[in-house]
């Protein structure tokens, strides 16, 4: 029971972790710690390189204090005092021996930091390599997300909801326009519509015989005039008549 426990912990878990984590990140935080190292490692290599100045200095010291006591010696024995020249040549010895002891240790210093020399300017090298590297890897993480995002934006409108609500609106569309249309099509394919239009050519067919009328009784003739039907209506011509006066009428009689 605690195994399975304990494994489904670490999915659960492990799950949240590989979710979580941004490659873009953790490469940028990568070499903000390679970055930050560069500084002690100089600090440490300034520190190696200044216990060889110490060095060499104080082997300086030592040589110049020889010479020095070296000379002292040859002027007590010249002057016959053996006693001082017993006590310069201990003074001498101690400083050979002082010499010597810091010689050995500026060989260890001087090696010691041309080693950190070369390690720190390998390790600068190796910095700019990995920052470029890293660099590169996040260009082509940050190219990854935008190729995701986009995938799943065309994937949307491909399967997802946004497809699904253009092809209804779509599909209203087109019913409202056939329904529309079929509206059109009975208000004006009806009884009612071709009575209408028969009344209306009928008035026009009216007014175009008075029309006629009156220049027939005014004696006005027009190539270029409406069409007159052949056989005038009744209609027409006794409301002609109607609009004449007296002497009007005994002109048409005649």
């Amino acid at each position: 029971m605690w195994s399975r426990l304990k494994r489904l912990f670490r999915s659960i878990f492990g799950g949240m972790i590989e979710r979580a984590e941004d490659p873009e990140l953790i490469l940028q935080q990568v070499i903000r710690d390679m970055r930050e190292k560069v500084p002690q490692m100089q600090a440490n290599v300034t520190q190696v390189m200044a216990t060889e100045k110490i060095l060499q200095r104080e082997a300086a010291t030592y040589e110049r204090e020889i010479i020095d006591l070296d000379a002292k010696v040859k002027a007590a024995i010249k002057q016959g005092r053996d006693d001082f020249a017993r006590t310069y040549i201990t003074a001498l010895q101690e400083k050979q021996i002082a010499l010597d002891r810091a010689k050995t240790q500026l060989e260890g210093a001087h090696t010691a930091a041309e080693q950190a020399k070369k390690f720190l300017e390998n390790y600068i090298l190796q910095v700019k390599k990995k920052t470029a590297e890293a660099q590169q890897l996040v260009n082509e993480a940050r190219a990854a997300k935008m190729q995701e995002q986009l995938s799943q934006t065309m994937a949307s409108f491909q399967v997802g909801d946004d497809a699904g609500t253009f092809q209804d609106m779509r599909e209203k569309i087109q019913r409202r326009a056939a329904s529309a249309e079929a509206r059109m099509e009975l208000a004006t394919g009806g009884v009612e519509s071709q009575m209408q239009d028969i009344e209306r050519e009928s008035l026009n067919i009216q007014v175009e015989d008075t029309l006629a009328a009156y220049k027939r009784q005014m004696g006005v003739a027009s190539d270029l005039a409406a069409p007159v039907p052949a056989v005038p209506s009744i209609s027409a011509e006794s409301a002609a008549e109607k609009s004449l006066g007296p002497a009007e009428k005994s002109k048409v009689l005649e």
